[in-house]
């Protein structure tokens, strides 16, 4: 095991240096030059380790172990949000320090797809084969739009079913359903000139800032925690995954408090329509305002909406309807929910009891995952409840214990559920 921990740690360190985050087009590039070469670099380690591989494009890559008919997938990314601010070590030099690896995606979600590979090469150093074709499929849009996944179907066939290392241990059986709308608030032409923050939709805002028509009211701009800069004031707020937004501070909301903007705070924030109340056993609806911009009296932001996964989006878009104001539907991503007792899962579940000498109880998140491209797909780690969490954060790492963790985990559920 020390020998591919030791490349694997190697290997993620590497391929964190590519900033993988959405740029612009270039020929055949259809996500920037930095995505297409961290595919690359990925692809050109698999095949060192012996696979077969196959790149559709530069969407998504693709690692082959076994030649059974019947396919089984894992299904991760290589694509990374933006960094963000507020990083006490450059986020994109795989720095291996203290036994972690720190990097933008090292645990989301590179980390991850290289101990899957690593994983499958185990298993072949050890003259397994899978009846079953597994396919490790990286897709490089996963944050912004998974134009990947819909490549991936046009180009090739779907495996049915499989996991995707992309969300927490012990084993995900629900995926609450995500909306993100843009909604558009007139206000006053006499408050500001300009209002925008955020990068991402789906991470919490860390930043924003907006120029007043009017004098500054410095005592109002400090007891809100804003700062004046240049005629400008700025709102700084902690980056967290806009499926929990608790974790993070929203640096939207003391601007929309200085402006006296209270039907928009009252929406989004105190929430007067009653959205954040709907519930089921994956949890409570979460909003997350996570990008703003402003032009021509029309405050436009763009809300991560994460929604319990046994409810019809009818029970959201019907609080929506209330706002009063325009909301327009950005992207759109059904629910998941399989069976507590179902193969997949149990199966799932029980090697991560085993491997930990514990017992778990499989879990729903708010995050959404490559496994809702499945028939049947799970998400499988690599977080664990109680631990720091960094994805979509400043500082983001993984340690090398996990690494080592997933490499024994994924070969055996692989064994088991391809055997």
């Amino acid at each position: 095991m020390k020998n591919y921990l030791d490349q694997a740690v190697q290997a993620i360190s590497e391929n964190i240096r590519f900033d993988s985050s959405l740029s612009s087009p270039l020929e055949g590039m259809p996500f920037g030059k930095g995505a297409a070469d961290c595919l690359a670099h990925f692809l050109s380690l698999a095949e060192r380790l012996g696979f077969q591989t196959r790149n559709y494009d530069n969407y998504v890559g693709e690692v082959l172990f076994g030649a059974g008919e019947e396919s089984f997938a894992i299904l991760a990314h290589l694509d990374v949000v933006p960094a963000g601010n507020g990083w006490q070590k450059p986020p994109f030099a795989g720095i291996v320090e203290n036994g972690k690896i720190f990097g933008r995606g090292a645990m989301d979600d590179k980390g991850p797809a290289i101990a899957s590979l690593f994983a499958l090469k185990k298993l072949k150093d050890e003259g397994f084969i899978p009846r079953k074709t597994v396919r490790l499929i990286v897709g490089m849009n996963e944050e912004c739009g998974w134009k990947c996944i819909e490549h991936y179907k046009k180009v090739a066939r779907m495996p049915e079913t499989g996991f995707s290392p992309d969300a927490n241990f012990p084993v995900i059986y629900a995926e609450k359903g995500i909306l993100h709308i843009r909604v558009r608030f007139p206000v006053a032409d006499n408050l500001f000139t300009s209002f925008e923050g955020g990068e991402r939709v789906n991470m919490v805002c860390d930043y924003c800032e907006a120029t007043p028509l009017a004098p500054v009211d410095r005592a109002r701009a400090e007891l809100l925690g804003l700062e004046t800069q240049n005629g400008k004031l700025v709102s700084r707020g902690k980056s967290a995954h806009g499926s929990t937004p608790e974790e993070g501070k929203n640096a939207v909301l003391p601007l929309l408090e200085y402006f006296g903007l209270n039907r928009v705070t009252d929406c989004l924030f105190k929430d007067i329509y009653g959205l954040k109340t709907l519930k089921d056993e994956t949890g409570y609806l979460t909003l997350s305002p996570d990008v703003a911009s402003y032009e021509k009296g029309v405050l436009s932001l763009l809300v991560d909406i994460r929604y319990p996964a046994t409810l019809p989006l009818s029970a959201v878009t019907e609080k929506l309807d209330l706002f009063g104001v325009k909301c327009e539907t950005v992207s759109h991503q059904a629910p998941l929910f399989n069976e507590r007792e179902c193969e997949l899962v149990k199966t799932l579940c029980s090697v991560y009891d085993e491997y930990t000498g514990k017992t778990h109880e499989p879990i729903a998140i708010g995050g959404g995952t490559y496994a809702r491209a499945l028939q049947c797909g799970a998400a499988f780690g690599p977080e664990i409840d109680g631990e720091e969490v960094t994805i979509h954060q400043a500082n983001e790492y993984i340690t090398i214990d996990r690494v080592k963790l997933m490499i024994g985990v994924y070969a055996e559920a692989v064994r088991r559920l391809t055997k």
